[in-house]
Order: structure tokens, then C-alpha cells, then sequence
């Protein structure tokens, strides 16, 4: 039994969630956004919303793998209680901290037994689902954002604008993952969505590669990203998130 796993990358999403990346026109304006803001420490604001919004998708990102291997017959993920919504089974204590500290961490990688998948292409769907989930719970959260009487209803309750900051975090946050975890790198999702759509010698000789050279190759691109005027990962995703964003919130989220 050939056994996989998807390991799931979260890299810069501390420094993607600050006040000057959250596109402006959606950010809450007034005069309660300025005394909500004001009175509370903005480094406890960032983090009451940053904690939530990571938790919902890195939980929505795994339970997307685990569910649909599970779907196309495969219960090892199952086995070990990761078809589940609770936050818990998910998150990677090391990775969890690493991403507070330093900026990027990963989440605990879902097993997946290729053997047991029944359709032919069920690998390329398990490895996309987790993207796919985040982009589906990143429109989820646009809506709202998007919808004037949805806004207004939030407003009398009083609700407005924690809800606004929650819900762009939140689109801005499952985009960056979806993207992130795109790429055909090393243990990213991306690679091995790749790899199941490769002829079987190909294939071996992409995953060979990925395992001997991709963890490096993405510890390099993320060094460079992080520490030197650099960034091809910005220059790769940048775009693509860029897109993604105009598209769920509007033209003028791409400024």
C-alpha cells in the first residue's frame, strides 16, 4: 500500500493580514471602526482576528482532503478522526507556533492511501480539494461584503464592523492559502496534483524529484521571501491572488 501525504503549506499569512494589505475599500469606515480601533491595542485587534480566521481555513482546507478521499473510497484519513470540523485534529502544534513566530508553519498532513482511491483521477481531486475549499469559503465570506442589505442588517445588530474586518481577513486569508498550496513544489498540494496527472514514468521521476529537492526548494523560496528584497513567491502568487481578490471583492480590492 502506496501511502501519501498532504501536507499543507501556510507561508506569510501573518504578514498578509495587516491594516495596509487589507484592500482599503473594504476595510469599515467611520466613526466607530476609529474608535474600535483606538481603544484596542493593534496588535490584540490583529490577533483576535488573525487566530479565528486561520482556524477556520486550515480546518475547512483539511477536511476537504480527508472527506473527499473518503468519497472516492479511501478511509485512512477517516480512520484517524480527520473528517472532522474540529480545529484540533488538524493543527500541527510546531507548525501552528512556527507561523506566529516566524511567518510561515504547515498544518498536519492528511494521509491518503492511492491504492484504495477507486476513480482515476481521484488523487488529482483530493489534492485539490483543499484549495478548493478555501476558494469556495472565500466567496462564502465575500458575499456578505458584496451584498448592501447584508451589510445593513450587520449594522443594526451593531455588528458591521467587526464583520467587515472578520469577513476580508478571512477572503484575503483562504485565497493566500488556496494559492500557496498550488504551487508544484516539494510537499505542497500542487505537486502532487501534478504528479497524478503525469504518464507512470514521468511521474516517478517528478515525485523522486520533489522528494529529494522540493522541501529545499520551497525552504529557499520562502527564506527569499522573508528575508532578502526578493520574492518569487510574490511574483508567482501575486498576480494570481491579486485576481482572485478583485474578482470576490470587487475591482477596487486590487489596489
Amino acid at each position: 500500500m502506496v501511502t501519501i501525504e498532504h501536507h499543507t503549506g501556510y507561508n506569510g499569512i501573518t504578514r498578509m493580514l495587516t491594516w495596509r494589505n487589507i484592500p482599503a475599500s473594504k476595510l469599515p469606515q467611520g466613526r466607530r471602526c476609529a474608535m474600535l480601533m483606538q481603544l484596542m491595542p493593534q496588535t490584540l485587534l490583529f490577533y483576535l482576528i488573525l487566530i479565528p480566521t486561520l482556524m477556520a481555513a486550515i480546518t475547512c482546507h483539511e477536511y476537504a482532503h480527508a472527506r473527499t478521499a473518503l468519497q472516492f473510497g479511501d478511509d485512512t484519513a477517516a480512520r484517524l478522526g480527520r473528517v472532522s470540523l474540529n480545529p484540533l485534529v488538524h493543527l500541527d502544534p510546531i507548525g501552528t507556533l512556527s507561523l506566529f513566530l516566524i511567518g510561515f508553519g504547515w498544518g498536519k498532513p492528511v494521509p491518503v492511501a492511492r491504492d484504495r482511491l477507486r476513480a482515476r483521477y481521484a488523487d488529482t481531486l483530493v489534492s485539490a480539494a483543499g484549495p478548493a475549499a478555501n476558494l469556495i469559503l472565500a466567496a462564502l465570506c465575500a458575499w456578505p461584503l458584496r451584498s448592501p442589505s447584508a451589510m445593513a442588517g450587520l449594522d443594526l445588530l451593531g455588528a458591521g464592523v467587526g464583520a467587515r474586518l472578520l469577513l476580508t481577513a478571512l477572503v484575503s486569508i483562504n485565497i493566500a492559502l488556496a494559492c500557496f498550496n498550488l504551487l508544484p513544489i516539494g510537499p505542497l498540494d500542487g505537486a502532487h496534483a501534478v504528479a497524478s496527472l503525469l504518464p507512470i514514468r514521468q511521474q516517478f521521476r517528478f515525485e523522486a524529484f520533489n522528494h529529494r529537492h522540493g522541501y529545499l526548494i520551497l525552504l529557499l523560496l520562502i527564506l527569499l521571501d522573508h528575508w532578502t528584497p526578493w520574492s518569487p513567491l510574490s511574483w508567482v502568487l501575486g498576480p494570481t491572488m491579486t485576481f482572485f481578490n478583485s474578482l470576490l471583492l470587487g475591482p477596487s480590492a486590487a489596489g
